[in-house]
């Protein structure tokens, strides 16, 4: 990297002495050199970036992306899921192990990491709780952590034993080690591939409903109280979730939750199109479980959005609804989806960079001279078309390509490299 003068940007940075103020900043090899008023730094011999209507943050981070590798690389490369998430805006990324072998030793731990060693992005692999995602006995849990193990899930397969996931709480405790729980009770849920509601009975298709989640929530939430160890929700989808770790959060008890960002935009009414890219689980749910959600993320009771980025290969979603692989790719259109739902900037920032990093006790980016720059550029108001020549994953099951949207990275940096969007 070369001199870099981003002038006139806005930083958006909630804690930040410098937070909603407009300057410029000179990077030098992705280094913070100097920042100040507007034209007090000289901008001779730089590359000038024009950062007017534009916003500097904290590079975003993300707390359940799917990559492909190892095993599963035709759906994405730790490459392609580097080269997504940086034209997302994110500098770092924690992948959930449903992967073939799944990440549940120390080894798989270790090729995750030393294979994007060389990737602007950061990785931080999540462990699986469970031997092959079996969800019958523990993985090696301890090994994992030290290999560099971020946390522990079972990926997108929910822990059905209470005695396991007992277990896992516990054992997981005596390392400061945290257990990510994604939420559906399978005897309740079936499995379906739809909310269960007005639209799936006008379908006809079997529904997956909001007790399925809310039930594990209580459920889980009463073994971490047991053990007092504390315990991160993924992707919660339902107002009942909702309100049930609001109430925790309320009595003191150790819990941290996440949404997908599209599942503050998207609901089942969707389904009516049969389109296999509105299928993801949990599924869409109702305009009255997006308000709750967002009234969650506003007071504070949902710590962090997420994208969810779950790549399939096309001969997975071209095919019926009902049997069609759950997922979208993600990693792209989080800030456009989040713009969207009409949340503040600041409280955008938040979600997406700041509480991800402190719920997995990592140092958040500094913003001071001689610091590594850790930076996210965008334009929330800059439009622009996702489609084959923008986007950078290896699959392309979105129900938004094809489509113009709203909100643009425009440079992102760290470790000494850079991406301009």
């Amino acid at each position: 990297m070369d001199k870099i003068l981003i002038k006139s940007a806005t930083l958006v940075y909630p804690g930040h002495e410098k937070n909603g103020q407009t300057f410029d900043i000179l990077l030098e090899d992705g280094v913070i050199k100097a920042y100040g008023e507007h034209d007090s730094i000289s901008d001779d011999g730089v590359a000038v970036i024009d950062g007017s209507n534009q916003f500097l943050a904290p590079g975003f981070f993300d707390l359940n992306a799917n990559f492909g590798e190892p095993g599963l690389e035709t759906k994405e490369t730790i490459r392609s899921g580097c080269a997504a998430a940086m034209a997302g805006g994110f500098t770092g990324v924690a992948i959930q192990p449903n992967t073939q072998p799944p990440l549940h030793s120390r080894s798989e731990v270790s090729t995750l990491i030393n294979g994007a060693k060389e990737e602007l992005v950061s990785i931080y692999p999540i462990g699986a709780i469970s031997k092959d995602r079996s969800g019958n006995d523990l993985a090696e849990l301890y090994d994992m952590k030290l290999a560099g193990a971020a946390a522990f899930s079972n990926g997108n397969k929910s822990i059905q034993q209470a005695g396991l996931m007992s277990r896992a709480l516990l054992y997981c405790k005596g390392f400061d080690g945290l257990v990510m729980a994604f939420a559906e009770d399978y005897s309740i849920s079936n499995q379906a591939p739809m909310n269960e509601g007005e639209v799936s009975t006008y379908l006809g298709i079997k529904g997956n409903p909001n007790l399925a989640e809310e039930i594990m929530i209580a459920r889980d939430l009463a073994l971490a109280v047991y053990h007092g160890a504390p315990i991160h929700f993924s992707t919660i989808s339902t107002s009942g979730s909702v309100a049930l770790i609001r109430e925790a959060k309320q009595k003191g008890i150790r819990v941290t939750c996440d949404v997908s960002a599209h599942h503050l935009v998207l609901t089942d009414d969707l389904v009516k199109s049969f389109d296999s890219h509105y299928k993801v689980n949990p599924p869409l749910r109702t305009q009255a479980d997006i308000e709750a959600l967002k009234t969650g993320l506003l007071d504070g009771t949902i710590d962090a959005i997420v994208s969810q980025h779950t790549p399939q290969e096309v001969e997975y979603k071209r095919v019926e609804f009902e049997i069609a692989k759950n997922g979208i790719i993600a990693l792209q259109t989080v800030l456009p989806l989040v713009l969207r739902a009409g949340l503040p900037l600041v409280t955008l920032i938040e979600k997406l960079a700041i509480n991800p990093r402190k719920i997995l006790n990592i140092p958040l980016p500094r913003l001071d001279v001689g610091e590594m720059a850790n930076l996210v550029l965008f334009n929330p108001e800059e439009k622009w078309i996702f489609d084959a020549q923008t986007n950078k994953s290896k699959s392309g099951n979105s129900p938004f390509y094809q489509s113009e949207l709203t909100g643009k990275v425009t440079l992102v940096i760290n470790k000494h490299k850079q991406y301009k969007g």
